[in-house]
């Protein structure tokens, strides 16, 4: 096992985890982020974007199935659950997709918002054809895409005017051990329920 360290939506989690976990599993099955799906677990989908900083900080979106959770250390991470804002409103993006209907089953949909607001963050004013090919590497079966796009569009027009970023807001940092001696989740309640206790 190996000691991590990593800010996952505001908390920071110690963690005892093997080497070979993937960022996607640990995100899911000890910490309880199951907003990040997994799809194809070959880095081709999409399903299991999420926001990772890079060595300057600046956070990026990477596939979190192409990532092994001991990569992550020392890292600040968002999910989709760690998007909303304030008393848990809308991200511009979440917005716009539900009142694009830019989802079916939803499946890919965490994945698709998180490249979304990745290429956002990069660049706030993008074309039809800048959209498309931010989000070539998120796949869906369902739309057809173009209410992905349209919803995108919106976003990007309603952060212009409302004079803010796509960037989700920096969150509070608190720390947890997120270990059980069995490395995972405790096995009763939900994972809402198991939230693990703060670090002295």
């Amino acid at each position: 096992m190996t000691r991590i360290s990593v800010t996952v939506d505001g908390v920071r989690y110690d963690d005892d985890v093997e080497p070979r976990t993937l960022l996607v599993h640990h995100l899911r099955e000890q910490l309880g982020k199951v907003g990040t799906v997994v799809g194809c677990d070959t880095s081709n989908c999409g399903a299991c974007t999420v926001l990772m900083s890079d060595p300057d900080g600046r956070l990026v979106g990477v596939k979190s199935c192409s990532v092994l959770a001991v990569q992550a250390d020392g890292r600040e991470i968002t999910t989709i659950e760690g998007l909303a804002g304030p008393g848990n409103t809308l991200h511009p993006v979440q917005r716009a997709f539900h009142e694009r209907h830019a989802l079916q089953c939803g499946f890919c949909t965490p994945g698709m918002i998180m490249a979304a607001v990745d290429l956002l963050s990069e660049n706030p004013d993008p074309t039809d054809d800048e959209i498309r090919e931010g989000l070539e590497g998120n796949l869906c079966r369902c739309t057809g895409y173009q209410n992905i796009v349209r919803a995108v569009r919106d976003a990007a027009a309603a952060a212009r005017e409302a004079g803010t970023s796509a960037e989700p807001e920096p969150p509070t940092v608190e720390a947890v051990d997120a270990a059980t001696p069995d490395g995972g989740l405790p096995s009763e309640g939900t994972p809402d329920e198991a939230v693990p206790q703060p670090v002295p």
